[in-house]
């Protein structure tokens, strides 16, 4: 490699292909640290100094989330969900979507403690989420690599996760909520506490689907460091299922699997919109790779010339990345997953590195995270003040108490004016398999929810809605290109005059007995 530069890590290098080739003894103790540990009272020194900036940069870098009263019609979506529920709807049967029902339950017990008019709880929610996702990552990397890997990881954290669109980073969704159990499944796997890792993975597969990426390196840990492995893994598995279980059944064990797992089979396929989800994948992959400038430089560097130790952060990474691809949608806000093994690689590396490549590394991370702030802070927000307008239509065309049936994919509406949606069904992405632009063959009345159209005509007769609104706005899910829809319209409504951005009204132009 020739003389040795200011960048050498040929001591270090030595010392890490041992520790990454360790002897039976030294694999059962897990990953060995590079010092010794630290005593009581230093241990709660450092932690009482590093708590309270992780704490202050939470909060900072979170602030842009308070600015909007929603971000996403996932938001929209999870606020409507939480007060079906609350007006006494079963998940899963009067209420419905393809999620786990942990974030549901959340909305739900926000709302019944601080009210169903805004989202600010839930933004507080959030911003505690991903300080615990810092304070695990800080724990992980310390146990491992040392106090300043410690903090690196955590503070590195809390800069990079802003690194996407707005409304994918600052929204109060399931990826936030999840990111500290996939953290705390492989922290526990780290430390040998098997039924808690598999609580960890049954936590994140409870707030969404892909959060089960994190079982691979937990059984990665397992089958490298415990000792019996038999009695470790059923551990592991006891955790895992138990409360997933307790999750079916709470809900219903046929619809907890038809809604989670066996009823997205349309959603989850290619066909449709190829270059515009390769588009957004791309996309997206380049806002996180600009968020996480600081940090790709040197994993990159230390690959090349020194092995980490890190096998089962890789493999983290490879499963996460993997969770991104499930679906083939590549929104903004499946990147997320990706982070927490990002900023572990990164800390492992910078351990090693001279100081300057740390203080690179911070400073390039802070700056982009200036970047997304500014950005959340200064946008604008189209699409939430089009469902504004919408809703004001809404609430001026309706009463209280009366039923409406929003056609589009932005169920904030029915949030933001206060009214109880007509059927069960709050996208016509569930109805259609429209989602996030699919535009292709795969849009339709036969591609939607297995028996979905039966249950929305029996829903709109038995309770027919006093205004249906068209927000469909030239997009594939159109009513002139639904057959059911169609007929409904015609029969039984009439178009108000005028538009609210394109957007249609109809009332109904029959008594509801009728």
């Amino acid at each position: 490699m020739g003389t040795a530069g200011p960048d050498s890590v040929l001591p270090v290098h030595r010392t890490l292909v041992e520790s990454a080739t360790p002897s039976r003894s030294v694999r059962a103790s897990r990953v060995p640290r590079p010092r010794a540990a630290p005593g009581r009272g230093r241990r709660a020194g450092y932690w009482t100094r590093l708590l309270p900036a992780l704490a202050a940069l939470a909060v900072l870098t979170r602030l842009p989330s308070f600015r909007h009263p929603l971000w996403n019609p996932d938001e929209g979506y999870l606020a409507v969900q939480a007060r079906q529920l609350a007006a006494g709807g079963t998940l899963y049967d009067t209420v419905v979507d393809r999620k786990p029902p942990l974030l549901p339950w959340l909305y739900e017990a926000a709302f019944a403690l601080f009210g169903d008019t805004s989202l600010s709880p839930l933004r507080l929610a959030a911003v505690a989420a991903q300080l615990l996702t810092a304070v695990l990552l800080a724990s992980t990397a310390r146990r491992r690599w040392g106090d300043r890997a410690g903090r690196v990881a955590g503070v590195l954290h809390l800069l990079v996760s802003v690194g996407l669109n707005p409304e994918d980073a600052q929204a109060a969704t399931f990826e936030i909520f999840m990111l500290p159990f996939t953290v705390a499944a492989v922290r526990c796997a780290d430390r040998g506490h098997w039924g808690r890792a598999g609580l960890a993975v049954a936590g994140a597969l409870l707030t969404k689907q892909t959060g089960g990426a994190c079982l691979v390196p937990v059984l990665w840990l397992l089958w490298r460091t415990a000792a019996p492995r038999r009695s470790a893994l059923l551990r592991t598995g006891a955790g895992l299922c138990g409360p997933v279980l307790l999750g079916a059944l709470a809900t219903g064990p046929s619809r907890f699997l038809f809604w989670t797992v066996t009823g997205s089979g349309a959603y989850a396929s290619f066909t449709g919109s190829e270059l515009h989800v390769l588009a957004r994948g791309l996309g997206n992959t380049a806002l996180l790779a600009l968020a996480c400038a600081g940090l790709i430089p040197p994993v990159v560097r230390v690959l090349r010339i020194a092995r980490t130790g890190a096998a089962d952060v890789w493999l983290w990474l490879a499963s996460s990345a993997g969770a991104v691809l499930v679906g083939f949608h590549f929104f903004g806000h499946y990147y997320l997953q990706l982070i927490p093994p990002l900023v572990l690689l990164a800390a492992a590396a910078l351990q090693i590195l001279p100081p300057y490549r740390l203080t690179s590394a911070l400073l390039a991370s802070a700056c982009g995270c200036a970047l997304f702030l500014g950005w959340g802070l200064l946008a604008p927000r189209p699409e939430l003040a089009h469902a504004q307008r919408l809703a004001a239509a809404v609430r001026a065309r309706s009463a209280p108490r009366e039923r409406v049936l929003v056609w589009g994919i932005h169920p904030e509406t029915y949030w933001l004016a206060d009214r109880t949606p007509a059927t069960r069904y709050l996208t016509a992405g569930l109805l259609t398999n429209y989602s996030g632009g699919r535009d292709g063959p795969q849009v339709g009345e036969k591609y939607g929810v297995e028996g979905s159209w039966t249950v929305l005509r029996t829903e709109l007769t038995a309770r027919p809605p006093v205004l249906i609104v068209d927000d469909s706005r030239g997009k594939p899910y159109a009513p002139e290109r639904l057959p059911s829809l169609r007929r409904l319209l015609a029969a039984h409504y009439e178009p108000l005059a005028g538009t609210v951005d394109g957007a249609v009204l109809y009332v109904r132009t029959r008594p509801s007995g009728d």
